[in-house]
């Protein structure tokens, strides 16, 4: 399979990371899905990474994976101009369907068990939730909101 490939000048540039995971395995897993969907880094919130087997492509020698201690952390240092999207099943979030993902950003997605809470949603510019009434794997999901950013090539 091919790589497919986002750069600044196409198509912006994003980031995606998880709040408070559960399972360290999904952050392995999404840093594969992020190299290859073309992101430009991956981060924690709450809880560090520990290297896993599931990066298959070694994606941690080709994007970076940041940590930040807290969401107000987070939001400290995104990129300037750069809106945080949270991803979560909300009746004020967009449907990703219908979502038209800005040029750059940063997503983020919440764990499983108990998503992204209410002070964090607070503090996003836009949230987005996919479709279907319960909760994927957070990589998975990860996976597709970036599929879908590819695949609509973001303005």
């Amino acid at each position: 399979m091919a790589r497919l490939k986002q750069t600044y000048s196409e198509n912006g540039f994003f980031g995606i990371g998880i709040l408070n995971n559960v399972d360290e395995i999904n952050i392995g897993t999404l840093w594969r899905s992020a190299y290859i969907l073309g992101a430009s880094f991956i981060f924690t919130v709450d809880k560090k990474y520990k290297k896993q087997t599931t990066d298959v492509t070694n994606a941690w020698q080709k994007i970076p994976l940041y940590h930040y201690d807290s969401i107000d952390d987070l939001i400290k240092n995104l990129p300037y101009d750069t809106p945080l999207i949270g991803v979560e099943l909300s009746e004020q979030a967009s449907e990703l369907s219908k979502y038209k993902h800005p040029h750059r950003c940063v997503y983020l997605l919440g764990n499983e068990q108990s998503g992204l809470p209410q002070q964090v949603l607070a503090k996003c510019h836009q949230l987005v939730k996919l479709p279907g009434d319960y909760s994927l794997n957070v990589s998975v999901a990860g996976s597709i909101v970036m599929y879908d950013r590819v695949s609509k090539k973001a303005d």
